[in-house]
């Protein structure tokens, strides 16, 4: 099991990360962290842009599914359920358990799955070892508190790693 924290590819956001670039690497299946990755902690509700993003993966084939560590159910229910989609909660990441779950409720297989996240120790780590795509963007929100900012700072050498690999992306 592979303990990689350097992701695949790095994108500004969300919205960079493109049906086209999903179907040519022969991902059906979008697992995504939620929070600071398809919105800030404080948004409660989905906005439109995220809306028109996630109706452009399902015209291409592409299932989005929210894999959330939060301990709180309620906001990742409400959030999920304003979209319509799927989500696997108590997801354990690190732990690839969390993915393989959502893999199975969604029928395929590491191979034709990514996993989208801001955070190296929790969604890259997850997906390595899970053997999925590994997809990191930047913080919606950017770090907010302190920790926040020296959890930040310390992906900085990965990203550029990351990035010298060739993976960075603008969509």
């Amino acid at each position: 099991m592979p303990l990689s924290l350097i992701p695949d590819y790095l994108f500004a956001a969300y919205g960079d990360v493109t049906p086209a670039f999903l179907r040519s690497r022969g991902i059906t299946l979008l697992l995504s962290d939620l929070d600071f990755t398809l919105a800030p902690k404080s948004v409660r509700r989905p906005g439109r842009d995220l809306r028109e993003w996630i109706a452009a993966l399902a015209e291409e084939g592409i299932t989005l599914m929210i894999v959330s560590n939060n301990r709180s159910g309620a906001r990742v229910t409400e959030f999920c359920a304003d979209l319509g989609i799927a989500f696997q909660g108590h997801a354990g990441k690190p732990s690839p358990r969390g993915l393989r779950a959502a893999m199975d409720r969604a029928g395929t297989d590491a191979a034709h799955t990514a996993m989208l996240g801001d955070k190296l120790l929790t969604d890259m780590l997850a997906a390595h070892r899970a053997g999925v795509l590994a997809l990191m963007v930047e913080p919606l929100g950017g770090a907010v508190t302190p920790w926040q900012r020296v959890l930040h700072a310390l992906q900085a050498p990965f990203k550029t790693a990351c990035r010298r690999r060739g993976g960075e992306k603008s969509g």
